[in-house]
């Protein structure tokens, strides 16, 4: 049987980057490879792979923490750029490959971690990108041919529901840990929509409601949310707001395959994955983006156009399809089958809405609210800064007052 040794991060609960990569691990275990999981950090190695069932929902018999001990395998398998290099120098013969999920160089400021991330591009694994952006940059930035995954969708989870009646309601997967993900872009872009029509509900989602930070006006906060209770939560709103600028994320794709309408950021990272009539881009403004979302909630008829159109798009493209990609490239590195650089073509072709009236009519009093606090800033740091930071204010506070 064939062995596949995986390189995967420390384990965050409701992680779309770990099920992807434990779905894709899953898959070539249902086609009959033996894969085993190596959990970076520590902990008791008898609960491993409890850990990962619990969290995930993926049983795999061989589960193990740590990076220190890997095992002889045919394929060795990065998922994260910091693995890349732990692969490449692994002390047997076997194939090297790298799932790239992520641009992962942009998630760190431009010095060191921003060019060993992108170091890990150069050290010879095989890439197999999620979307077709990402091929495009390793071919034309670095000269590396890869294979690429089109985003799929669980329709057995994601589907359009006939019973929930949809509300004049916009939904935000807030993840103010991940810088990538824009939350103060998107909440002063809200506040701008909750100006404009206080009657719109807003719903955030994707975090842990105690890590909320500053959201200055009314809204539904839903924590982390199952699958099942984030397609009833697609189902039930009018809009879908969801940025990323490392590379688009599932959640739009999950989002059309519900039904619902999407707006995201206009980038380079965008253009190549989102189909033109299901998704509207705008520029990386709140402005631009209230626009959007203005504009898409007075117009019924484009948001019932945009719900077939994506609804379609992902008919095509189901999780299980993504899956088969997956094993049908791994099937081709074990066999020395080379990849191609061949160009990609932006499948969006739309120039960015962008805010003209919205620009400078912003109240003064929104203007303040709008991302210029100190606390807003605290708010848009990664969470261990927050935590560090937080931690010092409370001693300097305790320390002041004994004085």
């Amino acid at each position: 049987m064939t062995q596949v040794a995986w390189l995967i991060p420390h384990l965050i609960h409701g992680s779309g980057g770990h099920r992807t990569m434990l779905q894709h691990a899953y898959a070539l275990q249902q086609s009959g490879y033996n894969c085993c999981i190596y959990i970076e950090g520590s902990g008791t190695q008898a609960q491993a792979a409890g850990i990962v069932e619990k969290l995930f929902g993926f049983r795999f018999q061989n589960v193990s923490f740590g990076w220190e001990n890997i095992q002889p395998a045919d394929l060795a398998i990065a998922t994260i750029w910091y693995s890349a290099a732990v692969v490449r120098d692994l002390p047997f013969p076997c194939k090297r490959a790298y799932l790239v999920q992520d641009y992962e160089a942009v998630f760190n400021p431009m010095g060191d971690g921003y060019l060993m991330a992108e170091n890990s591009y150069r050290y010879g694994l095989i890439p197999i990108t999620v979307g077709r952006w990402l091929k495009h940059v390793l071919g034309t930035r670095f000269g590396v041919p890869a294979y690429h995954l089109d985003f799929g969708a669980d329709a057995a989870i994601y589907r359009p529901d006939p019973n929930i009646r949809r509300e004049n309601a916009i939904c935000f997967i807030y993840q103010p840990d991940k810088p990538r993900r824009c939350s103060r872009i998107g909440i002063d872009a809200l506040g701008i929509v909750k100006h404009r029509l206080p009657e719109v509900t807003i719903y955030l989602y994707g975090s842990p409601q105690g890590e909320a930070g500053h959201v200055w006006f009314p809204h539904t906060h839903l924590g982390l949310l199952s699958l099942t209770d984030c397609n009833a939560l697609y189902s039930r709103c009018a809009v879908g707001l969801c940025l990323s600028s490392s590379n688009p994320s599932r959640i739009p794709f999950e989002m059309m395959s519900a039904g619902l309408p999407v707006v995201e950021l206009w980038r380079e990272n965008t253009l190549y994955d989102f189909p033109q009539a299901a998704v509207r881009l705008a520029d990386p403004t709140p402005e631009s983006l209230a626009t959007a979302l203005l504009g898409l909630l007075a117009d019924p008829d484009r948001r019932s156009n945009m719900t077939r159109a994506g609804t379609d798009f992902m008919a095509t493209k189901p999780l299980s399809l993504e899956s088969e990609q997956f094993v049908r490239a791994v099937d081709e590195i074990l066999h020395g089958t080379v990849a191609s650089v061949e160009r990609m073509e932006p499948m969006y072709n739309s120039p960015a809405i962008v805010a003209d009236e919205y620009t400078h009519s912003v109240p003064s009093r929104l203007n303040r609210q709008m991302g210029h606090s100190v606390r807003g800033r605290l708010d848009s740091l990664p969470l261990p800064a927050r935590t560090v930071l937080r931690w010092g204010a409370r001693k300097l506070r305790r320390y002041l007052s004994e004085r």
